[in-house]
């Protein structure tokens, strides 16, 4: 499904460009030219220059991710422009400003475009904590989660970021930290990798740290230059806990940690929780949002999943339930006696702008 969203979006990119194209024409510096093939000529190098200069410095799908928002602002100025005229019986796609005419529609989707892209930067780059309380009637301590997901070390920060983070959440006393998976990705480089397990091995927590694969931390490409092994023998030799259909179960409470649903056979869950007491607080790290129906019928009493990024993209945010590959994109939902959390993650793959959501910790609270 994935592979088809992005080929219609390199169509729509393709078609919108040719729009785009025919847009940015107008602008007075190209209607200098007589001729209109002059025009458009100019035009076209201009926005190709733009685009090889933003995919240089930030990388392809950055650079298609803003053409296609610069493409939609310049379709919504001007439909506004013309309820505008249609309103006051007027032409305003130009308007004067006594020795000349400045093109309207073009400078505000330009100001829109940039304002937009600079708010998604910022909520991508920086992190938020984000605070759930949740109640059981299992006899256990009140119990301080924290959650990270979707880290793919490399995006928005490198080794030591993450460790700055780290301190950050150490910070809010949690009594164990759980990672749902995609700590790195194809991207990364092993000095950062190396630097984000020393961090984790540093915590002082109760319980520790937890951690299951997501579908981008084994799995590659090639070209990153430390292997899945080495990213194991790391996390190991800093008392990170790798949970691959297996389960830990401390005072009375069990953790629970799942293969990656897309890249992996895995275990049904009522197989994996088969040997687990009832009483016991159960939590499953499943990297994947996309198990609902039979987590919710088992005996799960919390399921923390990443992968989605919180829908990333405003156009694409709920894509995955409306098809049905995620269960669903972010936030909190209970069903029968069991909640399930989805975090937006703590950064990002290959994107520098999160819309319609934002990078975040997640502290969970169980009373």
């Amino acid at each position: 499904m994935w592979f088809a969203i992005f080929i219609v979006t390199i169509v729509i990119s393709i078609v919108g460009a040719v729009y785009l194209i025919n847009a940015v024409s107008r602008f007075r510096a190209f209607t200098r030219f007589d001729r209109k093939w002059q025009q458009k000529l100019n035009a076209t190098l201009v926005v190709i220059l733009c685009f090889a200069g933003f995919a240089a410095f930030m990388g392809m799908v950055n650079a298609i991710t803003i053409l296609i928002y610069v493409i939609f602002f310049f379709l919504i100025s001007g439909l506004i422009v013309r309820i505008v005229d249609k309103v006051h019986g007027t032409k305003s796609s130009s308007v004067s400003t006594g020795r000349s005419k400045v093109y309207l529609q073009g400078w505000l989707a330009i100001a829109v475009s940039i304002v937009y892209l600079s708010g998604a930067y910022y909520m991508c780059h920086n992190v938020w904590r984000t605070d759930y309380n949740l109640k059981t009637d299992k006899d256990i301590q009140d119990l301080h989660i924290a959650l990270i997901a979707d880290s793919h070390l490399g995006t928005t920060f490198d080794g030591e970021g993450f460790a700055a983070w780290l301190e950050e959440i150490e910070q809010a006393s949690p009594d164990m930290l759980l990672i749902a998976g995609d700590f790195v990705d194809n991207d990364s480089v092993r000095a950062d990798m190396v630097r984000a397990c020393e961090a984790l091995g540093t915590l002082d927590l109760r319980y520790g740290v937890f951690f299951v694969y997501g579908n981008h931390d084994k799995h590659t490409f090639g070209g990153r230059d430390f292997t899945a092994q080495d990213l194991e023998d790391e996390l190991i030799k800093n008392n990170v806990q790798i949970l691959e259909d297996e389960i830990v179960t401390i005072d009375n409470i069990c953790i629970a940690g799942r293969k990656d649903y897309i890249t992996e056979p895995r275990l049904d869950i009522d197989d994996l929780l088969q040997d687990v007491s009832d009483d016991k607080y159960i939590i499953v790290l499943d990297h994947e949002p996309t198990d609902y129906e039979n987590e919710s019928a088992s005996a799960s009493d919390l399921v923390v999943s990443g992968h989605t990024h919180g829908g990333q993209l405003l156009a694409i945010k709920y894509i995955g339930e409306l098809t049905g590959v995620n269960d669903k994109t972010y936030g909190y939902e209970r069903i029968s006696d069991t909640d399930f959390i989805v975090t937006s993650g703590i950064s990002d793959w290959a994107l520098d702008f999160k819309t319609g959501t934002r990078s975040e910790y997640v502290m969970i609270n169980v009373n």
